[in-house]
């Protein structure tokens, strides 16, 4: 009998692509390859209709149904945050029709059984709030394994619970983000002590949870990341490439400089804009993502008059923006943007691994990022590394890729060298590896 993992899945549902959720569409894919059957736990807007799955799968994926939820959800969640849940949860088993359409439902339709339960993963932290547990979830076939892909307060008995911790952001920037602190790290404590095992994404990030939690080394296992990306996008042509962004974007190949992430305190978006400008290029910067949190400051940054010019087309006279925000790109956009960036800028303070630096390096694409946190890890030799809150140095390196282009392909070059390390190969080999430690084989 093959092996079954459940994942934690919370990530997967979200309209808006996250970091954690590539990182779990990459894991579960993952140990597909290696020969596991994949489960996935989700968190539903409303109760599973046994009777009318169709529509229960159009609830899952519709967010008015998240703000109106039915009377017998909202007593349930308000008796999860008085009580919360001793007796655990029974989730249902979800079955997929395939009524609804796009990248969440696909991921999902990978999975061989989907669990979901009402907004479950709200309840498990209400629970733990108020217990200082982690709330117990059955599913009707027991795994051999449960992966969050996050730290969750969910457990699955009678098997090995392990959980991914790719940072202490929360707990070493605590200005950056919005997370309720006291909460964080008494839950993280709790899965230090409880966990089977802990999994994280770079030696840093390794290193940093030992430190901040005493915790042993054979407690936690670093596997880093990987990309995956379509053959068919990587083998496009580069003319086609360079037609479809500037006919979507108005842009020429190698002629613009990319930030790729959300926009958040820890991106240090003010600090790379104030940078570019000071750098003197004419080159835009283009700001490719969602509204994080905090993010006030740097929106008002982007929308500086000072990046706004005109240019006559056609004999009209045009607005343009130096530097600009692309709200929402769909996975052939994003690669293509950075295959034809002329560099990839992320100083970000602080990555447990660094997602974009790994993507730009795979597609030869020349980066500039942190020589702070896991940054210099994942990027080895093959970037411009720079003090991410120092504002001149980012400025004099962003004037060293624009008007160096024997920099910018030797870096283009040193990158996709260092991407073979992050290769799906040598990640399937430390998934496997980790996995059987656990006592887990495929079969």
């Amino acid at each position: 009998m093959t092996a079954r993992i459940l994942f934690e899945g919370h990530n997967l549902t979200l309209a808006s692509a996250t970091g954690i959720g590539t990182y779990a569409r990459t894991l579960a894919h993952t140990a597909r390859t290696i020969g596991y059957e994949t489960d996935v736990l989700i968190s539903s807007n409303a109760r599973y209709d046994r009777k009318d799955p169709q529509f229960s799968e159009i609830a899952l994926f519709d967010p008015l149904t998240a703000r109106k939820p039915s009377v017998a959800v909202r007593v349930a969640s308000l008796s999860a945050s008085m009580f919360g849940r001793p007796f655990g949860m029974r989730p249902s088993k979800f079955q997929h029709i395939g009524s609804v359409v796009g990248s969440s439902a696909d991921t999902l339709s990978a999975f061989n059984t989907i669990y979901t339960a009402p907004n479950v993963f709200d309840v498990a932290r209400s629970h733990f709030r108020r217990h200082g547990r982690l709330m117990s979830v059955r599913v009707e076939e027991k795994p051999a394994l449960f992966h969050a892909t996050h730290p969750t307060p969910v457990s699955i008995p009678n098997c090995p619970n392990i959980y991914t911790i790719h940072d202490l952001v929360p707990l070493r920037l605590p200005h950056a983000t919005l997370d309720d602190k006291r909460y964080t790290i008494r839950l993280l404590r709790h899965l230090c002590r409880k966990a089977d095992h802990l999994v994280t994404v770079s030696n840093f990030s390794k290193t940093d949870i030992m430190r901040l939690f005493n915790l042993p080394e054979e407690r936690i296992t670093n596997t880093y990341q990987s990309v995956d990306l379509p053959e068919a996008l990587l083998a496009r042509p580069e003319a086609e490439v360079a037609d479809e962004i500037a006919n979507a974007f108005g842009v020429g190949f190698r002629e613009y400089f990319l930030f790729v992430g959300a926009i958040e305190p820890k991106k240090n978006i003010s600090r790379l804009i104030d940078a570019y400008a000071a750098s003197g290029s004419q080159h835009p910067l283009l700001i490719a993502g969602g509204l994080g949190w905090q993010y006030e400051r740097d929106i008002e940054k982007i929308n500086d008059e000072k990046f706004l010019y005109y240019r006559k087309d056609r004999g009209r006279i045009q607005p343009e923006r130096r530097v600009r925000r692309l709200a929402y790109l769909s996975l052939p956009q994003l690669v293509s943007l950075i295959r034809g960036a002329r560099a990839i800028l992320f100083p970000s303070l602080y990555e447990g691994f660094g997602l974009p630096v790994l993507e730009a390096m795979l597609l030869g694409t020349p980066v500039l990022t942190s020589n702070a946190a896991s940054l210099p890890e994942i990027s080895g030799d093959a970037a411009i590394l720079v003090d991410p809150l120092d504002t001149d140095a980012i400025s004099r390196a962003i004037r060293a890729l624009d008007q160096d282009a024997d920099l910018r392909g030797e870096l283009s070059l040193r990158g996709t060298k260092r991407a073979a390390f992050f290769s799906p190969k040598a990640y399937r080999k430390t998934v496997a590896e980790l996995y059987e430690r656990l006592g887990v084989t495929p079969a």
